[in-house]
């Protein structure tokens, strides 16, 4: 059940991209470069299913992802940010606030489409991935990532856990929850990786000081830098688009 007065929009603002929320980011614009080296190795991983065509994002934030997939495809986004939405079309990025049907069958149909740690905010995450289904070709892949709440760290840490944080985040999926959820609305699983990271520094640093405090001296001090990180507990999942008799 979401809290009485939930609202989204009051959580993603300006503060949560430059270090105003303890469990927000450090400083997204300032980790530019360090993001989208990130992207451009998922990227890759995509591209060994889907060469180009058509490709949305959900939850694109800046628009880094959205910048290196323009190599590859005719890309557009969706960001409930407003903050985040208006950089974007500042940038030239074609983003809008909501994947409604509208824009979704103006766009589409979409040969990829991309969810990078957005799934776990969504309200209704069964009602976007109808939406999408209906809006991607069949064959289209779909790749997520999100937090592993099955793994070790997660069942080891309990509340504690480093993703445990509504309400920011609202759902918590296990490899074998997502695969049901995503079989359930016309997405057949070919793929569950945890995967290493090349994690911003600032943004390293700003969290594991969310629970002792110095985040402002942290973000003061650590600026640019990135780091290989993997505790296991957060999941790559790529998905192909079926017909739903399948």
């Amino acid at each position: 059940m979401l809290p009485e007065g939930f609202s989204p929009e009051s959580i993603y603002t300006e503060d949560y991209f430059q270090g105003g929320q303890s469990d927000g980011y450090a400083d997204y614009e300032g980790s530019k470069q360090e993001l989208r080296h990130e992207f451009r190795r998922i990227l890759a991983t995509l591209r060994k299913h889907v060469d180009g065509g058509r490709l949305v994002e959900l939850g694109c934030a800046f628009g880094f992802f959205l910048e290196e997939a323009k190599s590859s495809f005719e890309a557009s986004g969706i960001e409930l940010s407003d903050h985040a939405r208006s950089i974007c079309v500042e940038r030239g990025l074609d983003v809008e606030r909501e994947a409604t049907p509208e824009f979704l069958a103006k766009r589409g149909p979409f040969d990829a489409a991309v969810m990078l740690d957005v799934v776990e905010h969504m309200q209704d995450p069964g009602e976007t991935l109808d939406r999408l289904h209906r809006a991607m070709r069949p064959g289209a892949q779909l790749l997520l990532t999100t937090g592993d709440y099955g793994s070790l760290l997660a069942r080891a840490m309990g509340k504690r856990w480093r993703l445990m944080t509504p309400p920011q985040h609202l759902w918590f999926f296990s490899a074998k929850t997502l695969t049901m959820l995503l079989e359930r609305h016309g997405f057949r699983v070919h793929t569950i990786e945890h995967p290493w990271k090349l994690v911003p520094l600032a943004l390293v640093a700003y969290q594991a000081t969310r629970y002792v405090g110095g985040q402002r001296l942290v973000r003061r001090l650590v600026r640019g830098g990135r780091m290989p990180i993997n505790l296991f507990d957060a999941m790559r999942v790529i998905a192909v688009r079926v017909d739903r008799n399948e």
